[in-house]
């Protein structure tokens, strides 16, 4: 499916939904700002320099990130050896600034993740340390967590390490910028390692039955005009590969905290088999069955994400990435502790400016990676997690469809009559769930008799900012 943007252009429009989205934070209650004694706090914490004793200026790190971001986690270089690939990832030292039980350890604990609102960003840490001294920016040294992986020339594995030690980037790169480089040729050398590396992985999850969807998102953007726009977009492939770097070292966390029996696990259970058996149906129906020799991870990267049916599809196969959660363990490692989606273990360890678990994760691998016993205050703490990632992606979850809905009734709001084309994503309690061709918006229509996959033309019935609400029906009811 091409990239397809709406534009909200009518002022009156803006102005209302403006007012919708501060309403919705208000009803989210949403943090405004942080309190002064956690600012107070992270200004002392920025004027503090870690000195880890390890020093790695002599790799020329690089950062791949959305255009514009200042809240850089990761770092990565990638170079040959004699038996396959030495990958080394960097990922911010937030532990190096904030105290346990400190101001800004306990704020970070009501926040839990970095949350992106439409009308703007509200942080988990202090941008004092988040959009500065604990980011990995470009030509500044940096105290970070460097994983070192060997990799064998088929991407697997051989040995990891982790170790805290002084780093310095050397660029920082726009997704767009970095897959320019990779397709011309250009820049640094890590960035076609980073292509052949990631589909190595790629690879690795196939040969292990991982699964992927990436589907088209429907993002929220901001106009040169200060208004809004939707926009559907398909991930670059030097996305897809540098996460694999992150899932990468996500497992390395995993089987370290596995071997320790300590740490935080991402989990998510298999599917079950009236699961299975309804999305095989339905792949039957739509005319690409699931062969039963086949992998479901397998079957989704071969589906053609530019055909609506295969969306659809898509759309149902959903249902199988369902139930995931956090598992603490401090002695006993839970019974099934695979993420079924990536077919492995996995922990989150490389997001710490934005995400609150991926600290104690950090912490918990270091020590384990160095012989030493995992810190006292995160083992005492471990308990707290699952509960507060749990409401935080809640929250997270919320702001996002209401805000997705608001915009998606003011991009509508001028068009209330119109005819559209649409295809049928899934049939679900009476009502066809539809994404139009124009503009980008996905929603519901009072429909009976109707295939996920079938076109649909629809009229638009409603479209309610303050609510986030848009009514459509079959244009032949």
């Amino acid at each position: 499916m091409p990239d397809r943007r709406a534009h909200i252009a009518a002022s009156a429009a803006q102005s209302e939904l403006a007012a919708a989205l501060a309403a919705l934070r208000a009803e989210l209650d949403l943090p405004i700002e942080f309190p002064p004694e956690v600012l107070a706090e992270a200004e002392a914490a920025a004027s503090a320099t870690p000195a880890p004793e390890v020093d790695r200026r002599d790799l020329p790190f690089v950062t791949i990130d959305p255009a514009g971001s200042r809240d850089l986690d990761q770092a990565l270089h990638l170079a040959r050896n004699t038996r396959g690939y030495a990958v080394h990832y960097a990922i911010a030292d937030v532990p190096g600034f904030v105290r346990p039980g400190g101001a800004i350890d306990l704020e970070a604990r009501e926040r839990g993740q970095t949350l992106y609102a439409a009308d703007g960003r509200i942080p988990l840490h202090p941008p004092v340390l988040s959009e500065d001294r604990a980011s990995l920016l470009p030509g500044v040294d940096r105290s970070a967590f460097v994983w070192s992986f060997e990799l064998d020339a088929d991407g697997t594995v051989r040995s990891t390490r982790l170790e805290r030690a002084v780093v310095r980037s050397r660029a920082q790169l726009a997704y767009h910028e970095a897959q320019a480089h990779i397709d011309h040729g250009t820049g640094d050398p890590s960035l076609s390692l980073l292509r052949d590396v990631g589909r190595l992985r790629v690879e690795r999850e196939r040969a292990r039955g991982g699964a992927s969807l990436n589907v088209p998102d429907e993002e929220i953007v901001r106009t040169e005009d200060g208004g809004y726009a939707l926009e559907l977009r398909r991930l670059l492939p030097v996305e897809d590969w540098n996460a694999q770097l992150s899932l990468m070292t996500g497992m390395a966390a995993a089987e370290l905290m596995i071997g320790a029996r300590v740490g935080i696990l991402r989990t998510m259970p298999e599917p079950g088999p009236d699961a299975i058996q309804a999305f095989r149906a339905q792949t039957v129906a739509l005319g690409h069955p699931w062969p039963a020799s086949v992998g479901y991870g397998e079957y989704l990267r071969g589906l053609d994400r530019e055909d609506p049916v295969c969306l659809a599809i898509m759309e149902a196969a959903s249902a199988l990435f369902r139930g995931a959660g956090y598992a603490a363990m401090d002695g006993a490692v839970p019974a099934d502790p695979a993420q079924s989606a990536l077919a492995a273990p996995y922990a989150h360890v490389t997001a710490p400016l934005r995400r609150l678990v991926d600290r104690w994760g950090l912490v918990i691998c270091e020590a384990i990676s160095a012989g030493r016993e995992a810190p006292q205050w995160a083992r005492e703490t471990l308990h707290e997690l699952p509960r507060l990632m749990e409401a935080s992606s809640r929250r997270a979850s919320q702001l996002d469809a209401g805000s997705i809905a608001r915009v998606e009734a003011a991009v509508l709001s001028g068009r209330v009559g119109e005819r559209f084309a649409a295809t049928v994503l899934a049939m679900r309690n009476g009502s066809a769930v539809i994404q139009l061709a124009e503009p980008a918006v996905t929603a519901t229509c009072s429909a009976t008799g109707m295939r996920p996959g079938e076109l649909m033309p629809v009229v638009l019935m409603r479209a309610d900012i303050p609510s986030g609400t848009v009514e459509f029906r079959p244009a032949d009811a």
